[in-house]
């Protein structure tokens, strides 16, 4: 006879087993697809290099392989016993680990609703956090049988349309509980309604977002959000990981890579259009960003979404 441990360990397999092979008959190609509102589902097959992205506050479950995400100087590797919750919206470094065609990177990303925790804290009797202790923007935990049952469930509602309405925003609702009752159930509670520091910094990367193509003035904005410039360094890194500068210099260089890409800039149009006024300041920011020159790097991807 098998013992609770056994059984909750085959039960573990059998749920992720069940959620790659959802994903892989749902997905055919490389790439990602948004079939529910606020669930996407992510698979590839072939390794990918650095893909740079916004990460938004999500909870993320891998069924097969494994993923690293890089901020400012932190990664954080997460895989099939493992899941990530981003609490912060954050330009990050997105790297697959070694996905096959055999073996390919399955992954499913719930996104977490601000006003759905905070109305699941006070259905479940939650308090808001009161201290003034910095929260940082990604975290990664041990995957509970609680959490992937839910995850998998989130899968099944697929194949079954008629109940979508209804069962997702269950689902969801049960999701957000397990992680507020979970081992990130402190980080996930200032969604709602940041508290001290925290709060502070979110308003203030608001700010960056907003005016990224704007002279960064560290004085101005660290007076705006009631701190001393010291003060505001310390703790926008103990959020985010990187320097003001270094977020403001990480949305510019992305937003001029897509204009480049979709709008087919030049690269120092490009440049001009984020808030460089220098071409070669720009290039030489962007190779070191990106690992090649933007011209590179463009007709690189053109060729890789071509293949694709």
């Amino acid at each position: 006879m098998l013992t609770m441990e056994e059984r909750t360990s085959r039960n573990f397999d059998a749920n992720l087993g069940e959620m790659g092979e959802r994903i892989a008959r749902l997905m055919d190609h490389d790439g990602w697809i948004d079939p529910l509102p606020g669930i996407r589902v992510t698979r590839f097959t072939k390794p990918v290099q650095e893909v740079y992205a916004d990460s938004k506050p999500a909870f993320c479950v891998v069924a097969q392989g494994a993923k690293e995400i890089s901020i400012g100087g932190a990664t954080y590797r997460y895989d099939t016993h493992h899941y990530l919750l981003a609490t912060v919206e954050m330009p990050v470094t997105n790297i697959m680990l070694a996905p096959s065609p055999s073996e390919p990177f399955l992954a499913l990303r719930v996104e977490l609703d601000p006003g759905l925790v905070g109305s699941v804290m006070v259905e479940a009797g939650i308090v808001a956090p009161a201290t003034h202790d910095e929260t940082k923007a990604l975290g990664v935990s041990r995957l509970e049988p609680e959490l992937l049952e839910a995850a998998v469930r989130v899968m099944r509602l697929l194949d079954r349309p008629k109940d979508q309405r209804v069962l997702l925003p269950l689902l969801q609702r049960e999701i957000v509980y397990r992680l507020l009752t979970g081992d990130q159930g402190h980080r996930l509670r200032h969604l709602p309604a940041p508290s001290g520091h925290t709060s502070r910094i979110a308003k203030a990367l608001e700010r960056l977002r907003a005016e990224f193509d704007q002279p960064l003035r560290i004085e101005s904005l660290a007076r705006d959000m009631g701190m001393s410039s010291t003060r505001f360094h310390h703790h926008f890194k103990s959020v985010t990981d990187m320097s003001p500068l270094q977020f403001q210099k990480s949305l510019r260089l992305q937003e001029a890579r897509r204009l480049m890409l979709s709008d087919e800039l030049d690269a120092a149009s490009a440049g001009y259009k984020v808030g460089y006024e220098d071409a070669s300041h720009f290039s030489r920011d962007y190779k070191k960003h990106f690992g090649e020159s933007p011209m590179r790097d463009v007709e690189r991807l053109r060729a890789a979404v071509l293949a694709n």
